[in-house]
């Protein structure tokens, strides 16, 4: 199963794809993508839509996963966050392709195995988990590999069924 991961954000946002099963993953690309600040919020989400776009015409995963967004006291970090997270949820979505949201403790959870873990921890889990010499940089690459070894390994069967679905209905 090959997963999509999108660790959603204007200014930088990771992207990482991963092809596994339960227990076991590969790398198959990581990046970021940024916007500058200073452009209209209408043109960084139109440079995020190709992006996005290019990176699924490229990889073919069989399913996205986004992180899901929470609660934070600046509520501007949080809408441009929900706004790229929404940007790569219709991408998949008008492509067929099933997309998983998680929280950010049950990737943490899936990859360190502790709920809380920060973020070197899971920058070095990933690296040990994709057998790298060292955690992608920045951490918006890791967090975003982080979710798809989650999605491929927390939802199998249902990520699996989806994929299913939406490679028959292609």
């Amino acid at each position: 199963m090959r997963v999509l991961g999108v660790d959603p954000g204007l200014t930088r946002c990771g992207l990482g794809v991963v092809e596994g099963r339960p227990g076991r993953a590969a790398l198959v690309a990581v990046g970021v993508a940024t916007t500058p600040a200073s452009d209209a919020l209408g043109l960084r989400l139109v440079a995020l839509e190709r992006v996005f776009e290019a990176w699924l015409d490229l990889h073919q995963p069989d399913a996205v996963a986004v992180e899901r967004v929470f609660a934070q006291a600046n509520v501007r970090t949080v809408m441009g966050t929900a706004q790229a997270g929404a940007v790569a949820i219709t991408c998949a979505a008008r492509r067929g392709l099933p997309v998983v949201l998680h929280t950010p403790s049950e990737v943490k959870a899936a990859v360190t195995g502790n709920g809380r873990a920060d973020k070197a921890q899971v920058g070095a889990m990933v690296a040990r988990l994709l057998r790298l010499e060292g955690p992608p940089k920045p951490a918006d690459a890791a967090d975003a590999l982080a979710l798809a070894i989650c999605s491929v390994w927390r939802s199998p069967v249902q990520a699996r069924l989806a994929a299913a679905v939406a490679s028959a209905e292609r």
